[in-house]
């Protein structure tokens, strides 16, 4: 996978650069896995604004993955490689030896014709999802679940993976993408291999407008604003604004937010790495 960039014909091409999607695959998604997807703008029930920055932006369909990997045993060959408007990664869609059709998040090096499988019998190739006790040490994993069942929670953006450090009774250790080494129950399912997609984060979108295509609204800088707006704002010339705070005073850069006597704290063997 590569970026593209773009000949600068219009001021909007100039710095753009994307993502090469050359190879994936092309039609429209698969019908019956698609839902719905409501916005709101950033507003409530009462349609008043708690959410600024919110609003406009294409129109999405929801394609509706499937986290859990729960048919065990039953393998799947790889039949298309999409593009997900609602997550970074890429998607697949897998068509079953029984019949039953559901999407996945693509792992990096899935190609169209591969076959998967789920299961605690399943090979340790890219691809199949395994309880985190049958993955062996030091293998690249990702959408891994934090509670039996639930479905994936970790490792699900473009381009992430952990790591398999060590097991010890019904605890397997895992280096998180953060930094993060976590303690995190055997018969968790895992993964094998990256997720696709990482030149993601090389993307520059070039104009203000595509943001907007997201349904992301301007924002206006807190130290920008006048006293009776912003914590941070008035001041004569460009004053710094005091310490960097939320709108409504809540600290930031710094003042730690986790809740100390939270209980999966006992979990964690060392903390995600701090930019100092």
């Amino acid at each position: 996978m590569a970026v593209k960039k773009y000949n600068p014909v219009t001021p909007g091409l100039r710095t753009r650069i994307s993502t090469d999607n050359s190879h994936l695959s092309k039609g429209k998604p698969e019908k019956s896995l698609l839902a719905k997807l409501k916005k709101s703008g950033g507003r409530n029930h009462d349609g008043k604004m708690t959410v600024r920055n919110i609003g406009g932006g294409h129109k999405r369909r929801y394609r509706i993955i499937d986290f859990k990997r729960d048919n065990h045993g039953v393998k799947g060959e790889v039949m298309t490689l999409e593009y997900d408007p609602n997550r970074s990664a890429n998607i697949a869609l897998i068509q079953y030896s029984d019949g039953e059709k559901r999407y996945i998040v693509a792992p990096d090096g899935l190609k169209v014709g591969s076959t998967i499988v789920s299961g605690e019998n399943a090979t340790p190739e890219v691809g199949n999802a395994l309880p985190l006790s049958k993955i062996p040490l030091g293998s690249s994993i990702h959408a891994i679940e934090m509670t039996p069942g639930r479905g994936a929670a970790l490792a699900r953006s473009a381009g992430t993976f952990a790591t398999k450090m060590g097991q010890e009774g019904k605890y397997v250790s895992v280096k998180l993408p953060s930094g993060e080494v976590r303690r995190i129950l055997a018969f968790c399912l895992a993964t094998i291999g990256t997720t696709s997609n990482p030149d993601h984060r090389l993307q520059n979108l070039g104009k203000a407008g595509r943001n907007r295509w997201k349904g992301r609204r301007p924002r206006v800088r807190g130290v920008a604003m006048n006293p009776v707006d912003h914590p941070m704002g008035g001041g004569e010339g460009r004053s710094s604004g005091g310490h960097p705070r939320s709108r409504t005073g809540i600290m930031a850069k710094g003042q730690k937010t986790r809740d100390p006597n939270k209980n999966s704290n006992r979990l964690i063997i060392s903390k995600r790495k701090t930019k100092k």
